[in-house]
């Protein structure tokens, strides 16, 4: 493994990774055997590829660990254009790399915003040039993010992009809510919003109850999310749209989302990292770095969403990678802006979950992995033959602390700041290519 070196610029050379434990969440492998990547693809999979019966390809030993399809994560806030003292694509994508994520979807909220189909070609051209890992923009659905002036849906997604959302403004208008979703069934298109009624949210910093009360800050109570995905299931069974509800935090907004596909509805939904494995107290003396949107919820809560997960009724499970600067951030908990970093401490905080027998792995890799990716139309997401070759190498065991000073992202407002993670990614491979490889410093 130590002669292998990242350098996505030249040609992907046949590599024979072999003597893995084999995960394939979309089809239910767990299995020991090896994998041959060829031409971008995975050639062949099983027991057979072994260092005895790999043809002239390199070699490298798993040492027993796990073999997945690299993480897919469809909420990445990367700033550029307009905000790249924040975050680059180009910075984006090494952190990402170092995650395992091998597929990131850029948000709209960008200056200017992605409404434009030229802005959709800059990203891919951006990231074309600059980026390691795959990068897909998400389109505003209204122009401006303003909530007021449908997108053009249609061109934006012939032009590249992979879905449409408003950012982190929910779309306040019923009326607009419908037009896009009745728009987008005519494409396919999956329709990504942000849940929070923006009257009931008003000046509100943090998770309403005990805790902002005792804190003496301004709390935003659940219904304010609650309300908004109540209305948009209706409008979704009015139109037959696709819709994803991009982040849940709550325990009644994960009954609203059973119920509907109980209704059979094509809805689905997601949770940030940070609301599966972090809790309002975790605020504790106003640290910023845990404000975010939506904001951290009740231990009840939290414990609702790992149940969601592990019983498959939460899709989808994003970084919400959101950099913000020091101005930002080193400021009074009710003025610092709201967001977290998240790319490279998705995989080892997810782990969390597994280690403490909550999710089981191959549940908890098909929320990272397989279920975005269908839900994207990607053909990644999978490792089987004839995928692409965007696989992680996964050291389910190896502990580390997170270090922000150390992280790839060009802001370091992790709320995991010194937590002692176990388990992490070792190799990154995006398209066969690697892209990231992990090398302890002596005596760590």
């Amino acid at each position: 493994m130590q002669a292998l070196t990242p350098d996505p610029r030249t040609p992907a050379r046949p590599i024979a990774l072999v003597n893995a434990r084999l995960i394939d969440p979309a089809s239910g492998l767990d299995a020991l055997g090896g994998a041959l990547i060829a031409d971008g693809i995975v050639a062949d999979l099983g027991p057979h590829i072994a260092a005895g019966a790999a043809g002239d390809a390199e070699i490298v030993d798993c040492g027993g660990r796990v073999l997945a399809p690299g993480l897919v994560d469809m909420m990445v806030f990367a700033g550029e254009p307009g905000h790249e003292h924040r975050e680059t694509l180009a910075t984006a994508s090494r952190a990402a790399a170092a995650g395992g994520v091998t597929t990131i979807v850029c948000m709209p909220d960008t200056e200017p915003v992605i409404d434009d189909v030229a802005l959709v070609d800059f990203i891919r051209r951006r990231a074309r040039d600059t980026a390691l890992v795959n990068v897909h923009p998400m389109a505003a659905m209204t122009k401006g993010l303003m909530g007021e002036e449908m997108a053009e849906i249609g061109l934006l997604r012939d032009a590249g992009a992979i879905a449409f959302g408003n950012g982190k403004t929910s779309l306040a208008s019923a009326k607009v809510m419908r037009n896009v979703l009745a728009y987008a069934k005519d494409f396919g298109a999956l329709i990504v919003h942000h849940l929070e009624d923006p009257t009931l949210a008003k000046d509100g910093v943090m998770n309403e109850g005990e805790v902002a009360t005792r804190l003496g800050l301004r709390g935003i109570p659940s219904a304010a999310e609650t309300i908004i995905l109540e209305r948009d299931i209706r409008l979704v069974e009015l139109t037959g749209g696709r819709y994803h509800a991009g982040q849940i935090s709550c325990r009644a907004s994960l009954n609203i989302v059973r119920a509907a596909k109980q209704r059979g509805l094509p809805v689905t939904c997601g949770v940030s990292i940070n609301h599966l494995t972090l809790n309002e107290n975790d605020i504790g003396p106003y640290r910023t770095f845990f404000k975010m949107k939506p904001p951290l919820r009740s231990e009840d809560d939290r414990r609702a969403m790992v149940e969601g997960v592990a019983s498959g009724d939460i899709d989808v499970i994003v970084s919400a990678h959101d950099p913000r600067g020091a101005e930002g951030k080193r400021r009074p908990f009710a003025e610092a802006a709201d967001g977290a970093a998240g790319l490279e401490t998705l995989l080892g905080a997810a782990l969390r979950l597994y280690h403490n027998g909550d999710v089981a792995l191959p549940r908890l890799l098909q929320a990272l992995t397989a279920n975005p990716a269908r839900l994207l139309g990607l053909e990644s997401g999978r490792l089987a033959r004839g995928a692409p070759a965007d696989l992680v190498l996964i050291d389910l065991d190896t502990p580390w602390v997170v270090e922000p000073e150390r992280l790839c992202s060009k802001s370091k407002n992790t709320p995991f700041d010194s937590a002692r993670l176990q388990g992490r990614a070792l190799l990154t491979l995006v398209a066969g290519r690697l892209v990231y490889i992990y090398a302890a410093e002596p005596g760590r």
